[in-house]
């Protein structure tokens, strides 16, 4: 149960970490788009690499947390029927697991494309939307 515990640590730790990249990735991407003429700078190149290593890392964490809660016998017809474990289990993780797809379409494009165009905006407005959605706002900062 020890190991347990350093993941769910590790997880929480660093959704403080992911909180400030994704304010740094937004700051970043209106930045280029409304005040460079949507060309791609440094700046936004490197919060998008961060955002979505951190992102993976998030995921990896999250996934075998989810491994090892469903090796021990956890009835899916309990978790649908309470909201909170219907979050914790299902809502949460899919909603990270479609921003972090997300985040790597728009790492890509990114990285290859010399401007910014509106489909990579609204791709991470959608990104910082889910994530936004999806995260435990109440666990982490104890409300």
């Amino acid at each position: 149960m020890e190991f347990y515990n350093i993941l769910i640590n590790a997880h929480k730790g660093f959704a403080y970490l992911e909180l400030l990249l994704v304010a740094l990735f937004l700051v970043a991407l209106l930045m280029t788009m409304f005040g460079y003429s949507g060309k791609v700078n440094n700046f936004l190149k490197k919060t998008t690499l961060f955002t979505m290593i951190f992102f993976h890392i998030q995921l990896l964490i999250g996934v075998i947390m989810l491994a090892v809660t469903f090796s021990k016998g956890l009835d899916m017809g309990a978790v649908m029927k309470n909201a909170d474990l219907r979050f914790q289990y299902v809502e949460h993780p899919f909603s990270m697991l479609i921003g972090v797809i997300l985040m790597t379409i728009i790492n890509k494009k990114v990285k290859t494309a010399e401007t910014i165009n509106l489909k990579v905006v609204i791709m991470g407005i959608l990104a910082i939307a889910l994530f936004a959605f999806a995260f435990p706002w109440a666990k982490v900062f104890g409300a």
